[in-house]
């Protein structure tokens, strides 16, 4: 088992990054890994009641899927 830190610095403006950083962070999670997740900068509004709900990547992945994964399976997410 290893450790990742991923560290979301990207907002609104950047739905593809935003939804692929929740993603991998929840897949490393899904594998067995211990993972933390930061949030800094334009990140931080993921973390505003409602906002990760408009975030949906071109590819039709929705960053709120990811996200909540995190938040129930007790993933550490720091502001």
């Amino acid at each position: 088992m290893s450790r990742f830190v991923f560290v979301l610095t990207r907002g609104l403006e950047d739905p593809t990054r935003v939804t692929r950083t929740l993603q991998l962070a929840k897949s490393a999670h899904e594998t067995g890994h211990e993972v933390s997740l930061f949030l800094t900068d334009d990140g931080v509004v993921v973390a505003k009641n409602g906002m990760v709900d408009n975030i949906v990547a071109p590819t039709g992945d929705e960053a709120a899927t990811h996200l909540y994964y995190l938040v129930e399976n007790k993933v550490p997410i720091f502001v």
